[in-house]
């Protein structure tokens, strides 16, 4: 059948929406075949084929060749859609199950059905389209700074037009909190996901991700843009205050001063963005304690110990600077910690050296009580460095040998000694081991073993009770299960309180 009318609706969609002709083609043959199969009761199975270059299209019913199922009393399950193997090798006996019989029929007429289902099926394919070509144009975006104008807010959630009918949402949880917003407004975001979704928005934007702060200190400052100056990391507590660290890559440049900008200009111009929110500029260190140092500003840090097993750090500070360290509501040290990706734990500097003398003198005594060695000698041990005994005992000998004052007899004495206390202390803790009794509950709980409970009971620990009161850190420290298997150790004691405890 000829239609020149298909070809003059594929043109106006296509000028219009700016999509590609093909997929209007697609969507009219679509329409037609709902037509088709409606005026057949929607039984049957159809395929319209248009000729793109004239209109003519054809129209053709479709069976599904198919097996005999044993299972119903007729020969097949949709005899208006489907034909068995058998009758369909009687006109070609090539046919194989999963082919498909064709057969031409008449076709509808597209006039008549233009304003019903082939209107519908157009208009959802273009709108299909161009929410693909929306994904496609921005999808490469992702991650860019993108600007638009305040369309409409809902809920406390915003949607940008950013021209020629394309619209990006904002999500509540991603705005910076208490900011106020009114229709019109130019706003700057960070387009954080492109997704392709049936309805709704499909651009995603965000107002306090760290990643907005870079943005727009890149476009604030040339340098940073040239790679003169590196951001290395941010962090944000949104609408109230960011830190920004950065590296210059020219020792002749200050990259403080020149994302501060002339009387603040620059820094201040991406605070305004921010509806307020101050940031501090903090320069980048690749010494990582250094690193720390440098984003707990302001506050001056006095001393500093790290712990690389835990991936923290203590920081002391003075008593007067606490609170300034500290921050309002724990800001300044959260957003040091989210800078530098260490745990940072503030302490008073008059308390972390009390506790660092107390302990001190702690190795000190067990130094003098364990090896039999002079308040002197202790002192100075204590002083290098050294905490244990299997230290001293395991060092190598060159290490003790550059303290002051150690020669190679002095550093054979005290090795020797250290191997003698640790023997000492471990043929002690075999014997406490063996005379320590576990109670019965105990040693026949679920998932623990006899050498396991008798460790516990040389520690004090016989009893159900004795165990469930403990945190999983106590358990770890003097035993050698993991943490996994402590930590359910613990919760199987607590059973019984739990059970007590649904009674009443």
């Amino acid at each position: 059948m000829a239609n020149k009318e298909i070809l003059l609706v594929v043109d106006v969609f296509s000028n219009e929406k700016e999509i590609d002709k093909e997929i209007v083609f697609q969507a009219i043959e679509a329409a037609l075949e709902a037509a088709t199969i409606k005026r057949y009761g929607n039984q049957i199975k159809a395929k319209i084929s248009i000729d793109r270059k004239t209109g003519d299209y054809v129209t053709h019913r479709c069976w599904d060749v198919v097996a005999p199922n044993p299972h119903l009393d007729r020969d097949v399950d949709l005899p208006m859609s489907q034909i068995l193997l058998e009758v369909a090798q009687f006109d070609n006996p090539d046919a194989k199950i999963g082919d498909v019989i064709r057969e031409e029929i008449e076709s509808v007429d597209f006039g008549r059905i233009a304003a019903q289902t082939a209107k519908q099926v157009i208009i959802q394919k273009v709108r299909d389209a161009e929410r693909n070509k929306i994904v496609e144009a921005y999808k490469a975006r992702v991650g860019e700074l993108i600007t638009g104008t305040v369309k409409r807010i809902e809920k406390g959630s915003v949607y940008l037009e950013l021209g020629g009918h394309i619209e990006a949402y904002i999500a509540k949880e991603d705005m910076i909190p208490r900011e106020a917003m009114r229709l019109g407004d130019r706003v700057r975001g960070y387009l954080k996901d492109v997704r392709l979704e049936s309805r709704g928005p499909q651009l995603f934007v965000s107002r306090n991700a760290p990643e907005l702060l870079i943005a727009l200190f890149r476009l604030e400052v040339p340098e940073i843009a040239e790679g003169t100056i590196s951001i290395m990391g941010a962090a944000r507590d949104p609408g109230s205050r960011a830190k920004l660290a950065v590296k210059s890559n020219d020792p002749r440049l200050d990259a403080v001063g020149a994302c501060v900008g002339m009387r603040g200009s620059r820094v201040q111009s991406v605070t305004n963005e921010l509806a307020g929110e101050r940031v501090d500029i903090i320069i980048w260190n690749p010494s990582e304690p250094q690193f720390v140092i440098n984003a707990m500003s302001p506050a001056e840090i006095q001393s500093i110990v790290v712990d690389e097993d835990k991936h923290s750090m203590d920081l002391a500070v003075a008593s007067i600077s606490l609170s300034q360290a500290i921050g309002r509501g724990g800001q300044n040290v959260r957003l040091a910690s989210q800078l530098t990706g260490w745990e940072l734990n503030v302490i008073d500097a008059s308390k972390a050296e009390e506790s660092s003398e107390a302990e001190a003198n702690k190795v000190k005594q067990l130094f003098i009580d364990q090896l039999d060695i002079d308040d002197e000698i202790a002192a100075i041990l204590v002083e290098v460095g050294f905490n244990t005994i299997e230290e001293i005992a395991y060092v190598p000998a060159n290490e003790l040998l550059e303290i002051e004052g150690f020669d190679e007899e002095i550093v054979e004495e005290l090795r020797g000694r250290a191997k003698d206390a640790l023997l000492i202390r471990a043929i002690a803790a075999e014997e406490s081991i063996e005379i320590a009794q576990p109670d019965d509950a105990l040693l026949t709980m679920e998932g623990m073993d006899s050498k396991l409970a008798h460790e516990l009971a040389s520690e004090g620990i016989v009893t159900l009770d004795d165990l469930a009161e403990l945190a999983v850190d106590d358990l770890l420290k003097f035993t050698d299960v993991d943490e996994d298997r402590a930590a359910k150790l613990i919760m199987k004691a607590r059973e019984p309180w739990f059970a007590e405890s649904a009674t009443a």
